[in-house]
């Protein structure tokens, strides 16, 4: 039986026969698109599958088992889910790395789906914890192919742009079973929302295996770094084997410990907004449950372009720099959090006559704004960018296992605060956890500029030595004719860009 599902999950070979050099640029360029759009929509489908229950929680809570949950029963459903994500992310980061993308990423997405479906008809306290951690296993076997997916088919200089668009994927999926769950709301029936998620996530599922595909190499196409001439700025030692590679370059890295603790502070705080602003709008600020959902809808919705725009502005402004924006956007973000304090009386279905609306969704899409580019960029592209390619998966597993540490902090940590201190406490602690991650990630602003100038001196490297190879090869060519600088093979010109032979680019 194991032997049967490492054949299953195993990466695919390198193609025997590589894609002609004429065609290589048109084929990578259809199979990025391909992988782009199947991980982005199957991410989709994983956020419905978990974050439905935010939405109706304030109907679940009351009616589920016809007795209604407590919140600290609340609490321990999150806390348990967020848990098995966690641990389950991580070990499945190390798994991602040695597994074919497609077949792990549409196994956790049927797991995932066929949960959803049984969840709202639980008979017990008990089934319906350990449904929900069950979730949560399947849930982490989500992004670690993906992280893998992103660094094998997009090349540094890029990445914040493609990473954090991918990214929006989360605030996408929120939104919009935001949105189904509102209808569902409206029909009475909370339970639809689990049930309808379950259906498509199977249909999703089979989708994934016709879309996806794994590495470059496995369709025959060149490794990314050749394809577009870009260098990671850490450079592996030669000759480690796994083990090495994961104490050096994941367990032994310094800053990459920094990103992760980061992650538990800004994942509580994207987790606790999310997850309990429903059910302050309806008990503190009365909301109805149909109108909380709706307002809380704004929230992701606004966070799609808040990790956009945070990835845009790394690259643009700051060659690639995260930590700045991320800096940025969190000094935003703790003001917004402030804006929620009821004892501000800010947000309110009515209050402000035809304000109300208005303020409502300036202070929740601020904080869905801001919250996104700090979430996308720490636990992805500055994690991928202070680690070697082949550790990627398991670094972002890493990462995001001490971003689960958070959210488990949101689910049974938030409700103490709000039985404890109520929920003038519960935004305090919000601030609280934006003004340590502020300070820890000031610690990584110079390690950022120590890469940015590595990959310039790698990039001018490979510049002078394809400049050298070329002063050598080209002089004595016949006209027509090309040779390349990588492997030497003479070819008619006619403005190839990519060699015949070993596929690099010519120019």
């Amino acid at each position: 039986m194991f032997d049967w599902i490492y054949n299953i999950m195993k990466p695919l070979p390198d193609a025997k026969e590589k894609v002609p050099a004429e065609k290589i640029d048109s084929v990578y360029k259809a199979y990025r698109w391909k992988m782009f759009l199947g991980m982005y929509f199957g991410y989709v489908i994983f956020y419905w599958l978990r974050k439905g229950e935010s939405f109706v929680r304030p109907m679940f809570a009351k009616e589920m088992f016809g007795t209604g949950l407590t919140i600290e029963q609340l609490g321990i459903l999150g806390t348990i889910m967020y848990i098995t994500y966690g641990i389950g992310k991580f070990l499945n980061g190390m798994l991602a790395d040695r597994c074919n993308i497609r077949v792990f990423m549409a196994t956790g997405l049927l797991g995932a789906s066929l949960v959803n479906l049984f969840f709202p008809f639980a008979p017990s306290l008990i089934i319906l914890y350990v449904l929900w951690g069950l979730n949560g296993i399947f849930q982490s076997m989500g992004f670690p192919p993906v992280a893998k997916g992103l660094v094998h088919w997009f090349a540094p200089k890029e990445r914040a742009t493609k990473w954090t668009i991918w990214s929006s994927s989360h605030t996408f999926g929120t939104c919009t079973v935001g949105l189904i769950a509102t209808g569902f709301l409206a029909m009475g029936n909370w339970r639809y929302v689990f049930v309808a998620s379950g259906i498509i996530g199977i249909i999703a599922s089979i989708g994934l295996l016709m879309t996806l595909t794994d590495r470059p190499q496995a369709v025959g196409l060149p490794k990314i770094e050749d394809y577009k001439n870009d260098r990671m700025p850490v450079v592996p030692e030669k000759n480690l084997n796994r083990k090495q590679i994961l104490l050096k370059y994941v367990f032994g890295n310094g800053f990459l410990w920094i990103l992760a603790v980061t992650y538990v502070f800004v994942y509580f705080i994207r987790f606790a907004t999310l997850d309990w602003t429903a059910k302050y709008l309806v008990d503190e600020c009365a909301f109805t449950p149909g109108a909380a959902a709706a307002t809380l809808a704004i929230m992701p919705f606004f966070g799609v372009p808040g990790g956009i725009v945070a990835g845009w502005i790394a690259d643009k402004y700051f060659k690639g720099r995260c930590a700045p924006i991320n800096i940025i956007f969190l000094v935003i973000l703790g003001i917004a959090c402030t804006c929620c304090m009821p004892s501000l009386g800010l947000l309110s279905p009515d209050k402000f006559g035809f304000w109300s609306v208005w303020i409502n969704g300036a202070i929740l899409g601020a904080i869905g704004f801001f919250v996104d580019g700090p979430q996308n960029l720490v636990g992805g592209v500055q994690t991928s960018r202070v680690t070697v390619q082949d550790a990627a998966s398991a670094a972002t597993g890493f990462t995001g296992m001490f971003g689960y540490l958070g959210a488990v902090l949101s689910g049974v940590g938030a409700a103490w605060i709000i039985k404890a201190h109520g929920w003038q406490g519960f935004f305090g602690s919000c601030v609280v956890a934006c003004v340590i991650s502020i300070i820890l990630l000031s610690f990584t602003l110079k390690k950022e500029e120590e890469g940015v100038a590595k990959e310039n001196e790698l990039k001018e490297k490979a510049k002078k030595e394809n400049s050298e190879e070329e002063k050598v090869e080209i002089m004595p060519v016949r006209e027509g004719k090309i040779v390349c600088p990588h492997c030497g093979v003479e070819q008619d010109d006619a403005g190839r860009k990519f060699c015949i032979e070993c596929g690099k680019n010519l120019k």
